[in-house]
């Protein structure tokens, strides 16, 4: 029992980037919106959001950072009741089917600019796993004002093709392409933790 704990812990530290330092992804900062041509006249938008995840980060070289992030589907909001109830239904994303979608990266290379990078891997939506790559920009990192916390804030975009995720129905007319944009924020975990903790603490106190 010892050395299978042992051997589990060692796999724990080789799996994660050697330099990396774990971030946790802010759910109320984590969404995605995405937008469509419709009938050639407009290009309506809708959002997802509450993404949770985990970033492996390293400030140094973040071509050794790796990210992985869930996002619940049933937060889809266009704006448009009827919309929202049709996007869920079995014509597109099927959230009683499918509620959650999920990117896990690949691989990270530099981009054009210091603070861009081009993010590979997998998105798996609608039951079916591609090969994605997003362009991603590093928007900040450093401490956050408000809870003195280490920040990284990350924007990524990208060009999906839906019929590729089963999702099809209405193209042409509807477009085949959409433009994604996926906003984050990520906290230092053991950070956060122990901000969270103290924050219990505090309201514990403050109840006897």
């Amino acid at each position: 029992m010892i050395r299978h704990a042992a051997l589990l812990a060692i796999f724990a530290v080789t799996a994660a980037p050697l330099y990396a330092t774990t971030y946790t992804l802010e759910p109320d900062y984590t969404q995605g919106v995405f937008r469509w041509n419709h009938l050639g006249f407009s290009s309506p938008a809708a959002q997802f959001a509450q993404g949770q995840g985990t970033l492996e980060f390293d400030a140094s070289d973040p071509t050794r950072s790796s990210v992985t992030v869930t996002i619940p589907l049933d937060t889809l909001y266009t704006g448009v009741p009827g919309l929202d109830d049709h996007f869920r239904s079995g014509d597109f994303f099927d959230t009683a089917k499918y509620p959650i979608a999920t990117f896990k990266s690949t691989q990270v290379e530099k981009g054009a600019m210091k603070n861009q990078f081009k993010v590979r891997g997998d998105l798996t939506l609608h039951g079916t796993t591609k090969p994605v790559t997003l362009d991603v920009t590093i928007v900040r990192i450093g401490t956050n004002p408000r809870t003195n916390l280490p920040t990284v804030g990350f924007d990524g975009t990208t060009i999906l093709k839906r019929s590729d995720f089963g999702m099809g129905k209405y193209v042409p007319q509807v477009s085949d392409e959409i433009e994604l944009h996926v906003i984050s924020q990520a906290v230092q975990a053991a950070a956060h933790a122990a901000y969270l903790k103290a924050q219990e603490a505090a309201e514990k106190a403050t109840k006897k």
